[in-house]
This record gives C-alpha cells, structure tokens and sequence, in this order.
C-alpha cells in the first residue's frame, strides 16, 4: 500500500498537520494573543529535519542458540530485559530459561534500544535449532533501520520597540516515539521527548505556547537516536533565537545574555564558552563565520561556539568551543570524551545526513551516500568544564544536540543564508 511513497507525501502531510492539526499543550505561559497584538514586529519560520540512520560501525547482528530446554543469545543491546521479553514471546520459553550474553556496543547511539535484530535471529533459530549467527549488511542496516523522525516545526515570536521577545509560539509536529516504546509516558496526546528543551528554555520569555501535533509517517519505523528530543528542539530554539537577534541588529551573544538573567548556569557556560573562543575580539575573513548555541538540557547546561569556512556549497568546521556544566565532576576526562564524540556525531548529521523516501523505500544505502565526517575533517575541538556543586547531570548526548544551531548559525555568519533545514550542506547547495 506504500508502494509509491515520497518525501513530498510525507512532509505534505507533516505541513497540513502543522496548520490544521490540535495540539497537544506542552507549555502556557502569559498571554501569547496579546503578546502578538502588542508586539512592533512578528518574525515567523518553519524549520524542518530529516530522518536520520544510526549507521552504527558495527552492523546490527545477534548469535543465538535455541533449544527445547533453553535460549542463549549474544549480541551487544541498550535493553538486555526486553530482549529477553521479545525471546519469551518468540520461543515460548520462560524468562528464567532465556540468557542473555551482552557485549560492548560497536555503536548504540539509540539504535540498540530495538530487538529487531533479535527477533529476527530467533524467529531462524528456533526453525533450526542449531546456533546461529545472523549479520545484517551495511546497506540492509541503513536502508532499515529505526529513523529518528522527521519533525516540521512552525515558530513565530513577537518583538518589542527594543526587539525584545514579548511574544513566543512553538509548534512541534511529527511522530512520537514514545507512544510506541512507553505507552504511560505518552499522555494526553503530548509526547514529552518530543518537546524536551522547546517546552523548558532558559531564556525570559513572558508569554509563551508551545504545543505538539502528532503526525506518523506511512511506513517509516522511528525511534530514538544519539541526543532524542534535544537535537530537534535545540536546533530550532536556537536558530530562531539568531534570526530574533539579526531582525534586532544586536550581536547574538548579547541577545542571548540580556534573556539569561534567570537562569545563571546558563549565562555562565555562553560567557565561559565565547570567551574562550574569542567572542568579538577579531573578525573573520570573508567567507568565514562564527556561530553561537546554549541549551538546558538532560540536567546539564551546554554553550558551544563553531567556527566555519563556506567555499562553493562546501563546509569546512575550524573550531568548535564547547562550556560544559554537568554539575559535579568525577571523571573529566570521561566527559571531554563524550564531549568531542557528541560533536563529531553532531557535525555529520548536521552536514550531512538525510534518509529520504522515493517509490517506497530508502535511497541511500552505504557510507557512500550516507556520508560521515571523516577524520582529516574533524575540527579543533576544546571542552571547558565549568566547576560546580550542583547535582551531576546527562554528558553522553548533550554534545551532539548543541552542535547543529551552532553550525548553522556560524554559515549565516558567513554567507548571509538562513538554513531552516538540515542537512546543512544540501541546503547550501541548492541555496
């Protein structure tokens, strides 16, 4: 029935969703309608992001043995306890006749939260009945996967005389992993990783609505990837907030610090992270820019400051300048590891990545056109880790989720183009 599938059936939809669907309330602050009325200028966007591949460097496989007394299963799983769920359901076996020989992961990033790869393997297994090891290819593990959904956002804020947000409207639409892996989570027709960060900003906003529309793609599995909900809010949040401050003619970093004064970590990362990158101290050669995010995200506070070269479509990431506020430190350099592995996975997909739908299936299919940053491309990376007492917060996924706006913000910088729509460099392309 999905036969003839498009990209344009599913963002069409997404769009219509958009502008006529009921959305569920994440966040009612103040009194937007007023807001609006009372505002001197309305700046409106959509932004919008594409299905993502995991494209672990170990392909998705399982080994199993099943047998009438018993079932060993190894492989490398975010959710030892669901594959043994899927094996009960699979072979008929009880729970304490299922063992699960978990390995290191050659890549999760979200991926191995599914038993798929699992099932599959004891679905040939139990016929068998002799061990057996099923590995998928690389062009079968990207062409099916579970995507991080594509989402389509409709934001609008409201400027004063000073160009001071007074009005804030954010809505979400687009599929709701939750509702599938966490059905309790999922209540009321409001997906909560769906809205993490774009619900709950930092900044002094006084009237706000943000809502969620739910809208599932024909056919396309979703699930969560390296960063969830952060990723999609912080890309957009913190683009707008850019276009808030050139529509205001006022310097980015200082918009952002004249709306920070309630949230005091927040201010101290961007202070720390555009300080230490220099921040206004010298200007760039043309076709150079330099581009600023802050995010709040997974308990810990995030500012990061990219550096860009734009030449023919192509871009080259310099610098990239990371303050972290995890709350205490125990390992430091545990966290400037997931730090600079957060930014290269950032910086591919932000480039980069995009699954995409034509006559019902997956066009790409291997890292030839599923591309990723590679290594002699891998930017100067600096981690500032900003002391604090506070409770220890997320350090795995905040990198990649702060990493995009400040790309995207730093190519404005250079070239003057708004990029609403990631991957960047297809968008730089056909600009």
């Amino acid at each position: 029935p999905d036969a003839k599938l498009s990209m344009k059936q599913i963002v069409d939809d997404l769009a219509n969703a958009a502008d006529h669907g009921t959305g569920a309330v994440a966040r009612k602050d103040g009194d937007v309608a007023k807001g609006f009325s009372d505002a001197k200028t309305r700046v409106d966007a959509v932004y919008q992001q594409p299905f993502l591949a995991h494209a672990t460097m170990e392909p998705v496989n399982c080994t199993v043995h099943v047998r009438p007394d018993g079932c060993d299963i190894w492989l490398g799983t975010q959710v030892p306890t669901r594959i043994v769920d899927t094996a009960v359901k699979l072979t008929g076996l009880p729970a304490e006749k299922i063992t699960v020989h978990n390995h290191l992961l050659g890549g999760g990033f979200g991926r191995r939260l599914e038993t798929d790869m699992a099932a599959q393997a004891l679905k040939i297994g139990k016929q068998l009945g002799t061990p057996v090891k099923v590995v998928w290819t690389r062009e079968e593990d990207i062409q099916h996967d579970m995507y991080r959904p594509y989402y389509y956002d409709k934001i609008s804020a409201g400027l004063d005389a000073n160009g001071k947000p007074v009005a804030w409207q954010h809505r979400i639409v687009g599929s709701s992993i939750m509702a599938r892996f966490a059905p309790p989570a999922f209540q009321h027709g409001l997906d909560p990783d769906a809205v993490e960060v774009s619900a709950d900003l930092p900044y002094d906003l006084p009237n706000q609505l943000v809502d969620y529309v739910r809208q599932e793609p024909h056919a396309v599995p979703t699930a969560f990837w390296r960063g969830v909900g952060p990723t999609r809010g912080t890309f957009v949040v913190e683009s707008f907030i850019d276009e808030l401050a050139a529509q205001a003619k006022v310097d980015p970093v200082k918009y952002r610090r004249d709306l920070l004064g309630k949230s005091p970590r927040a201010l101290n990362v961007l202070d720390t992270a555009t300080r230490a990158a220099g921040w206004g101290s010298t200007s760039l050669p043309s076709g150079q820019g330099r581009g600023v995010s802050v995010m709040n995200a997974f308990g810990s506070f995030f500012s990061m400051v990219a550096d860009v070269t734009v030449e023919q479509g192509e871009v080259t990431v310099n610098r990239v300048v990371c303050a972290v506020d995890c709350g205490m430190v125990v390992n430091p350099n545990t966290i400037e590891a997931q730090v600079q592995g957060g930014i290269i996975f950032g910086i591919t997909a932000a480039l980069y990545s995009e699954i995409t739908i034509r006559d019902g299936r997956v066009e790409q299919n291997n890292f030839t056109d599923y591309r990723m940053l590679r290594i002699d491309q891998t930017p100067s990376i600096e981690v500032h880790i900003v002391k604090s007492t506070e409770a220890p917060g997320g350090i795995g996924e905040p990198g990649t989720a702060a990493l995009a706006p400040a790309l995207a913000n730093a190519i404005y910088a250079a070239t003057g183009k708004r990029l609403r729509q990631l991957p960047v460099g297809n968008q730089l392309q056909t600009a």
